[in-house]
């Protein structure tokens, strides 16, 4: 099944490429590698706020991540069509990196980040299984729950 079938019958449209918010570039190819910059959690256009171990649960970031995993696809369409070629033509994904704005008590961020890693893995299949980061910070950009960057490669 292409990677578009799956996104279908996942009932998932991608959306268009985000406008940078500060001074950076969405993605950047280098060789076959493409390196997506952090996209923050967004929910209903908005920043996604929150803070886990203080006022947001688990699950909800969990949920928050699964919104970033379509957003980076978004992007990472728009870096294959630049490249000549389309989510299908990505030989893997490399990489994440998850960034989850949390208090010092809280322990559960490779959780929340599933959020992203298990919607990858549905989307990629095998070519979607990846390494992974998952980081407690004070605080992210417009007091967001989650950031993720991914690196993948294409064929």
């Amino acid at each position: 099944m292409s990677v578009y079938d799956q996104l279908k019958a996942l009932d998932i449209t991608l959306p268009p490429v985000a406008v940078p918010a500060a001074a950076y570039v969405p993605f950047v190819q280098t060789g076959k590698l493409v390196f997506l910059s952090g996209h923050i959690a967004k929910k209903d256009g908005k920043a996604w706020v929150g803070q886990l171990g203080t006022n947001m649960a688990t699950d909800e970031a969990k949920a928050a991540a699964r919104a970033v995993a379509i957003d980076l696809m978004g992007t990472l369409d728009a870096a294959c069509k630049a490249a000549g070629t389309d989510l299908n033509g990505v030989k893997r994904i490399v990489k994440l990196m998850s960034l989850v704005n949390s208090s010092p008590n809280y322990t559960e961020h490779h959780l929340v980040t599933n959020g992203c890693s298990e919607l990858i893995g549905q989307v990629f299949g095998d070519k979607g299984l990846h390494a992974r980061s998952a980081f407690g910070v004070a605080q992210l950009p417009m007091g967001t729950c989650v950031e993720i960057e991914m690196i993948a490669e294409l064929a």
